[in-house]
């Protein structure tokens, strides 16, 4: 029996335990940094698969590292498992799935490594969705545990035709704070500062400045915190913002602007105005075309159609600080053919449904077959990896 055949068998054999995995994490979702059985029941699978494996690590204490390393050289590949869910809604965006598919890939490759040589791991990431302590994937690549990675793989659920890796914006997910001084608003007004006017000026100010934005440039926002009572002069107000844009550079460059508005309205209203992310950066997905084609081709060999991404307005992944990093493939399978949009309740039931469930084995086999053959063939891996250095140069130049 080939490689090849023996990853279709050993992934065929598991896929319903790999399946209930799914549906268990979907019928208890769980938010970020408080995902514990999500992460409980992914590596402690992963451990009777014979990987060894390390919970509570790069300051995540849901996250978890899965490695298994076979008898000679080769690449180190890494499955990427996300497994939160949406506050509010539950696995609106099929994370369940996407965290044991990875998990079956890296079970199914790891049948073969001591046969072909290498190392494969699973890189549990919490909060994909942010949150507290969200956005795990830019602690791991800031706490160097891509340092020794060759290429990264994983698969997210979509709907309608599957897709190529997608484009993603890069995102600084920030609190906007002020701090002025309480006095009673109708007969002493003159003795505060009032926080709250503080936060309407930079609201308004961003709104002047898009006038003068790139179209890829998005900045959005919530006010969390605008007072206690109409009677006081507000002391404290606070708001969340996204501030997002194509390619990393730009979305800092943004952040500057963003942070002088919110200082010059300190200033217009004698208030102390702050600006700080409230969790780790999102970069932008760093696109390597040489490996989204050994996808394709193992998408084709499993007699599965697959398409480039739509135009269109995109979305943030923290994947984009791994994609800046080394070479990483996100595709999304269907689990509908019905367009669904994300983060709803009718992609929550797709993701629970006999058509969703058809992602795990899928991504199971093609992300395993994709990652053998960057084994099998250190010409492809290497030429992959040249093209992501390009890549990674370019929009730093752009």
């Amino acid at each position: 029996m080939s490689a090849r055949e023996k990853i279709i068998a050993a992934i065929d054999e598991r896929t319903p335990a790999y399946r209930k995995i799914a549906l268990d994490i979907h019928a208890r979702p769980e938010v970020s940094n408080y995902e514990f059985f999500a992460c409980e029941i992914l590596s402690e699978q992963l451990k009777r698969e014979g990987f060894s494996v390390t919970v509570d690590v790069a300051g995540h204490r849901t996250g978890f590292v899965a490695a298994y390393k076979g008898a000679g050289p080769g690449p180190v590949l890494v499955f990427l498992a996300e497994y939160d869910a949406l506050a509010g809604l539950g696995h609106g965006c099929g994370h369940n799935l996407f965290g044991a598919g990875a998990s079956l890939a890296a079970a199914g490759l790891k049948q073969v490594v001591d046969e072909v040589g290498g190392e494969v791991r699973v890189y549990g990431t919490p909060g994909e969705e942010g949150g507290e302590n969200g956005s795990a994937k830019g602690s791991f690549v800031r706490e160097g545990y891509l340092k020794d990675v060759d290429a990264a793989l994983c698969a997210h659920p979509g709907t309608g035709p599957h897709t190529l890796t997608d484009e993603g914006l890069a995102c600084a997910p920030v609190d906007v704070e002020f701090w002025g001084r309480a006095a009673h608003a109708s007969s002493a007004p003159e003795d505060g500062r009032n926080a709250l006017d503080g936060l309407i000026l930079t609201y308004n100010g961003i709104n002047a400045l898009r006038q003068h934005l790139t179209s890829d440039v998005r900045v959005h926002g919530i006010i969390v915190n605008g007072g206690d009572a109409p009677n006081i002069v507000p002391a404290y107000a606070r708001a969340k913002f996204y501030i997002r844009a194509a390619t990393r550079p730009r979305r800092d460059e943004v952040y500057g602007k963003v942070e002088s508005i919110v200082n010059g309205s300190a200033q217009m209203t004698g208030t102390k105005g702050r600006m700080r992310p409230y969790q780790n950066l999102i970069d932008n997905v760093v696109i390597t075309p040489s490996f989204d084609a050994v996808f394709a081709r193992e998408m084709e060999f499993l007699g599965e159609k697959i398409e480039t991404p739509r135009p269109g307005p995109k979305g943030s992944s923290d994947v984009g600080n791994v994609s800046q990093a080394v070479p990483t493939i996100q595709p999304c399978l269907s689990i509908s053919e019905a367009t669904l949009a994300g983060h709803s309740e009718e992609f929550r039931a797709a993701a629970c449904s006999e058509r969703g469930l058809r992602f795990v084995p899928l991504a199971g086999k093609s992300l395993a077959l994709t990652a053998l053959d960057l084994i099998l063939e250190p010409d492809t891996l290497a030429a992959i990896k040249a093209e992501h250095r390009r890549k990674v140069a370019e929009q730093r130049q752009a």
